[in-house]
């Protein structure tokens, strides 16, 4: 009888190893994507844009929030597939003091995460999912697989690194901006596609799953951003805006779990007591306020203070009637006002008289002049990445508006397309802003943009319509 109890036995446990082999082979089997760049650059990348990143945003200093912050990534970066991992990477785990459901991680390692976050999550496991989710983008290095993919002329390593800042365009405008043209330039580095977002969220569940937690709470937070997002009437929210829907969410990821087993449960005892520590700080920011509020006036001292022309607020002159060139590197050239001062930043070209851009009350404004750069286009229909680029600007600029309908036109002897916006200007009154778009070969969306007080535009506006004029698109 012993023996048979014995082979019984061991018969079982042929059946349960065979049962968990089962299992693992079930798992989706997720690889790298093509990369030209190193693991070493993606973490010099990283490291300077968290560097723009951490002077940009209300970051929360706090001890207890940092080592549970920091204990919480450990525990899903020790959790991650060996195959993915790299030595060389810096991992680090900052929280915002900002109100919207959000977390977002830089190539190489560095992970910012949002106060919403942990307001909005029911549970340790839908935090820890989203953060297993920003990780695998990482692991997987989906920011330089997008650059390299994307072959855009402007997208250089040390160029790419600057994205997350931004130049102030008549105040509240800039970051916006910023977040739909020069931020929406490193969505070719924060935006991912449907199917990095699958794999992300797939082997986000797997390092879940190995980490202790149920990966069904990642869809439950996914839901919760969503639910979010339609009863605040917002249309879609911050975090999808970088990290686009694949469809189908909660379905894959339940099936996906599935086949997964959980380790140990992770120690959750700490999640509610931490909660309870964010609500006793001062009140969060939305992005739309950080984006009205500006830098600092300590950090209007640096950066693109450096590169003022004159002092906002003083009188500007008319534009000289004597023109010069201007190379945008690989993608354009252009003849502007004889006395205007160019001003580079790591993916736009500013072109402005004096007086025309500089601090003033503590924060960048651009007042008067012309702006070349790109955006990531949303569709392949002119129209339509326009008014996609656009909707980006508007959703932090509730003031912003359009003056008139969108107007075809040849640019560069491509189709464009022009249209006139009205916006509050940090001098005071109105500012007439106008936009123009075209795309450019690998179909990215190239825009020109004027900026001028309503007061003043008849005396600037032969000089931006000279400009527009003389636009060459070099991109091929």
């Amino acid at each position: 009888m012993a023996t048979r109890t014995s082979a019984f036995r061991a018969a079982a446990l042929v059946l349960l190893a065979y049962a968990c082999v089962q299992v693992l082979q079930a798992q989706t089997k997720i690889t790298l994507p093509k990369n030209k760049y190193t693991p070493e650059q993606d973490v010099q990348l990283g490291r300077e844009a968290a560097d723009e990143a951490r002077k940009q945003y209300p970051i929360i200093n706090d001890d207890r929030i940092d080592t549970y912050l920091t204990a919480l990534g450990d525990r899903l970066v020790a959790a991650a597939p060996s195959e993915f991992k790299q030595s060389v990477y810096e991992y680090s785990f900052t929280p915002v003091n900002l109100k919207e459901i959000n977390a977002f991680a830089l190539p190489g390692g560095p992970m910012f995460v949002h106060r919403g976050m942990f307001d909005a999550a029911a549970e340790e496991g839908e935090v820890a999912g989203v953060m297993a989710h920003e990780l695998s983008h990482v692991l997987l290095r989906h920011g330089t697989a997008n650059a390299t993919k994307a072959q855009n002329p402007w997208l250089q390593l040390g160029q790419l690194a600057g994205a997350i800042g931004g130049a102030v365009v008549g105040g509240g405008l800039g970051s916006a901006i910023s977040q739909g043209s020069q931020f929406g330039l490193s969505t070719l580095l924060l935006s991912y596609s449907r199917d990095f977002e699958k794999e992300a969220d797939l082997l986000g569940a797997q390092i879940m799953a190995r980490a202790g937690y149920d990966p069904r709470a990642l869809a439950h937070m996914f839901e919760t951003i969503a639910k979010e997002a339609k009863a605040n009437g917002s249309g879609a929210p911050q975090w999808m805006s970088s990290h686009p829907d694949p469809g189908n969410r909660t379905v894959y990821i339940t099936k996906e779990a599935e086949h997964l087993e959980i380790a140990v449960p992770a120690d959750t005892s700490q999640f509610e007591p931490i909660k309870r520590v964010f609500a006793s700080l001062p009140p969060a920011k939305t992005m739309s306020e950080l984006s009205r509020t500006g830098v600092s006036s300590s950090d209007a001292s640096r950066g693109d203070a450096a590169q003022a022309v004159g002092t906002p607020g003083q009188p500007v002159s008319r534009p000289s009637t004597k023109y010069k060139a201007i190379n945008g590197g690989k993608i354009f050239q252009a003849s502007v006002p004889s006395d205007w001062t160019s001003v580079s930043s790591d993916s736009t070209i500013k072109v402005v008289p004096m007086n025309g851009y500089g601090p003033l009350r503590g924060e960048m404004v651009f007042t008067h002049g012309v702006e070349f750069g790109v955006a990531t286009a949303s569709s392949r229909n002119l129209v339509e990445a326009t008014q996609g680029w656009l909707n980006a600007v508007a959703q932090s600029n509730p003031d912003l508006r359009q003056a008139g309908n969108m107007q075809s036109l040849r640019m560069s002897n491509r189709s464009a397309l022009a249209v006139s916006l009205v916006n509050p200007s940090p001098l005071g009154g109105q500012e007439r802003i106008g936009a123009y778009t075209t795309f450019l070969a690998d179909g990215t969306l190239f825009y020109y943009l004027t900026v001028v007080p309503e007061r003043e535009q008849q005396l600037f506006q032969d000089s931006f319509t000279r400009i527009v004029n003389s636009i060459k698109l070099t991109d091929r």
